[in-house]
């Protein structure tokens, strides 16, 4: 088989026809960056297979960042919280090394739940959401959801029937951030008849 080509193009009719092809073809990053990439392949005597690079990395790595944003809004976090923006030096039992540790989301890859338990204000919320932005910048599916919500939620489904296709939907995530486990209603007590500290669990599909 072989390509057509269209010699003898003017600029003009070379630029409606890359329009074109990119609207047919559905490459808006190429569409849209073309004329500076264009401009600069000219202006630094750019190769032909440079420039084909450069249009090709520009459109997969803006599908990669809309693909990031998509799946950063499905994950529902109720904030923006990230690793960097965690102080360690107000929360010394926190271990860095460990959490640097998780954020490389490998017990996400394998499966393994993680729990974090400590005093009120440790930052275990914080660690929470940032460890599950971690995972979906590594291109895991993840979903935050407070415990409360989450009973209430399977208790509703379970009354109207659709208990089954609830659990299904949470089952589709690779990464299922629950928030505030120990705020069971009246509170959890511990062994010591003190209200125990709410953890919040990471739990991996």
């Amino acid at each position: 088989m072989t390509t057509k080509r269209h010699c003898g193009l003017t600029e003009q009719a070379a630029d409606a026809a890359v329009d074109q092809a990119c609207r047919a073809l559905r490459l808006p990053t190429i569409r849209a960056q073309f004329p500076d990439i264009a401009e600069a392949a000219g202006r630094d005597q750019m190769s032909y297979r440079g420039f084909l690079a450069e249009l090709l990395m520009a459109e997969r790595d803006d599908r990669a960042r809309r693909r990031s944003e998509r799946r950063i809004k499905a994950a529902a976090f109720p904030r923006e919280k990230s690793l960097r923006g965690f102080d360690f030096d107000e929360n010394p039992s926190v271990d860095p090394a460990i959490i640097h540790t998780l954020a490389t989301c490998d017990w996400v890859k394998k499966g393994l739940p993680l729990c974090l338990i400590g005093d009120a204000g440790t930052g275990k919320s914080h660690l929470l959401i940032a460890l599950g932005a971690e995972a979906v910048m590594a291109g895991f599916r993840v979903r935050y959801t407070l415990a409360t919500k989450l009973v209430n939620e399977l208790v509703e489904a379970a009354d109207d029937l659709v208990l089954t296709k609830t659990i299904a939907r949470y089952g589709r995530v690779d990464l299922l951030c629950i928030d505030e486990l120990g705020c069971a209603p009246r509170g959890a007590v511990g062994s010591r008849g003190r209200r125990s500290p709410p953890p919040a669990i990471a739990v991996t599909g």
